[in-house]
Order: C-alpha cells, then structure tokens, then sequence
C-alpha cells in the first residue's frame, strides 16, 4: 500500500544541564509570535522573559531546531523548551553515588532533596543532579522516595533495561528496609505485621487510613533499639504505597519524629528563614538497604545507605 505526504522522523531532543525538554503542543489561535503564545500559556515568564530564553536556545522547534526570536506563530506543530526556576533555592546537601554499571546507578540520597523535578524543584533534584555529574541523559528513577526521606535511589541507566529494573519494584522482588525514629507505646506488641487500608487524603499531599477497608499495603515493624520516650525502629514494606511508612506509623499513635505532613500539616517553607528552619529538623526516616537479583547480570546485589539514625540526638530536635 502506498502512502502520500512525508514520512515523520522521531526527534530526540537532548537534555541541557541534566533538564529534559519539557513540550507543548501549538493550538490555533490569534497570537503572533511564538513568544506571544508562551507568555500567555505558561505566565509565570513575562514575554521579555520567554525572548531570552528563546535566544539562549532554550526553545526548540518540533524538529529540535532552535527557535529563532520574533518567529511567527504557526499552529499544529509542538515546541520544546527546557524548564528552569529563575529563584530556585540552592540544596546545600549533597548526593553520593555508590555503585554504577553500564545499566545500574545506585544513589543515596540526603534529606530534602527531590527525586525527580516537580513544582519549585527543578535544578534542585536527584535526577538533574545525577545526570549532570555522570553525564548520562537517559537516566532514569526505577522508584522514588519522599523529598524528605533519605537514603537510597536506583536508577536504570539504558532505556531498553527501564522496565527490566521497574518489573522489580512492581512485583515486590526487591527486599528493602528502612530506619525511623517515632515515639515508643508499650502497649504495642513489637515485632508485628501491620496491613492496613491506605487512599488518597483531604490534600494532594496527604493519605489516609480508611479503618475498616481491605487491606492494600503492608509492613513488617520491629524495634531495634529504645529509649526512654523514643525508639529506633526498623520498617520493611512488603508494598509499595504512596507515604505508606508514614501514614501507618502515624495510625498506630506513633508518627515519625520531625514528620511535617503527619499527623498535622505543617505549612511550606517559602521564605529562607522558614527553610533554614525546616533543614534543622530532618525528618527521621531512611531507605535503608536493598537487596535484589539484577536482571541483567543475575548478579545478587545488596546496597546500604551511609545515612544513619541515632537515638542519643533526638533531644536535637525536641524543644
């Protein structure tokens, strides 16, 4: 069968600076220049903004070209443009990367730094960083733990091994646990499987527990150590579910210590006073270790983050 017109060649576009190129798609309308329409859809750049960026080659066309300054709007194409925060805050803590082969990069990652760019955190993340430093644009996160969770990130390094590594995570074939420091209730029995019903909260942020549904994430929660009001525990999650290790913790009447989302939402850091302030007290949480057989190398991998969390400090974070 034969086919009329031009045949479409698929456009890789780089990232630049360790940023993927974000792309939108050209509607018709009235506007009549390129940078009009930016201006308008996506307003938090004036105009005179979205001219700069277009002449530091920060906006390409759908060909991957950079866009010249002052192009005519033309509808039913797509634009690409990298996305950076004029104001992003600097992270003043660092990554370590602990293990890398030519299909696996194993981070451990502080407290307070994002996985992945999302809102005001673009430059300031895990993946921008990483990408950065080891070079490598295809990398890409096999799982994620919260912003204010330290300790280990995987990422898969070629895109053809992605769901190779992800196919882990979704069918529980990674034995993973993690360190957290919450308040001690000698009227909780230690060590105990706890499963509870988990769903989407009043906010975007949060979760709930709904008390009497069935069962869709599970823990495994022992004590490692006590003291006093406090104790260091050790969590393993059997699933996978969004804030799981906090939510639970939170319902059994001991929630985290330095948790800003349970049992009581605190506001977000938007000043530096208020950032400076949130940095003193990290939440005490950490994806402590994996373990898992690559599917690649058949290979047993085990990894251990050099986060720690010590008892003999929480009179740091108690007023």
């Amino acid at each position: 069968m034969n086919f009329s017109g031009r045949h479409l060649k698929k456009i890789t576009i780089p990232s630049k600076n360790g940023i993927t190129a974000s792309q939108v798609s050209l509607p018709k309308g009235p506007w009549k220049t390129m940078e009009d329409f930016l201006s308008e859809r996506f307003p938090v750049l004036t105009k005179e903004e979205w001219q700069k960026r277009v002449i530091a080659g920060d906006v390409l066309n759908e060909n991957g070209t950079p866009l010249s300054s002052g192009a005519p709007y033309t509808p039913y194409q797509k634009l690409y443009y990298y996305r950076y925060l004029p104001n992003e805050r600097p992270n003043p803590f660092q990554e370590t990367v602990l293990y890398q082969d030519d299909w696996l990069v194993v981070a451990d990652k502080p407290h307070f730094l994002p996985v992945t760019p999302s809102g005001k955190y673009v430059s300031e993340t895990l993946l921008v960083r990483l990408r950065k430093k080891l070079g490598i644009d295809t990398l890409t996160p096999i799982h994620r733990i919260d912003r204010e969770t330290a300790g280990l990130v995987l990422f898969s390094v070629k895109p053809e091994g992605r769901n190779l590594y992800q196919r882990l995570f979704r069918e529980n074939f990674v034995s993973k646990h993690y360190e957290a420091i919450a308040p001690y209730r000698d009227d909780i029995a230690f060590p105990m499987r706890y499963r509870s019903r988990i769903e989407e909260g009043d906010s975007f942020m949060r979760m709930r527990v709904i008390p009497d549904g069935t069962p869709n994430a599970e823990t495994e929660i022992s004590i490692q150590q006590k003291s006093n009001a406090f104790a260091h525990y050790h969590l393993k999650p059997v699933t996978g579910r969004k804030h799981q290790l906090r939510i639970q913790m939170c319902s059994l009447g001991i929630p985290l210590l330095n948790d800003r989302i349970y049992p009581v939402h605190l506001p977000e850091a938007v000043t530096d006073e208020m950032q400076a302030e949130e940095f003193r007290y990290p939440l005490q949480l950490v994806a402590k270790s994996v373990s898992f057989k690559d599917p690649v190398s058949e290979k047993i991998h085990h990894f251990e983050s050099r986060h720690c969390l010590d008892l003999n400090r929480i009179s740091d974070f108690i007023d």
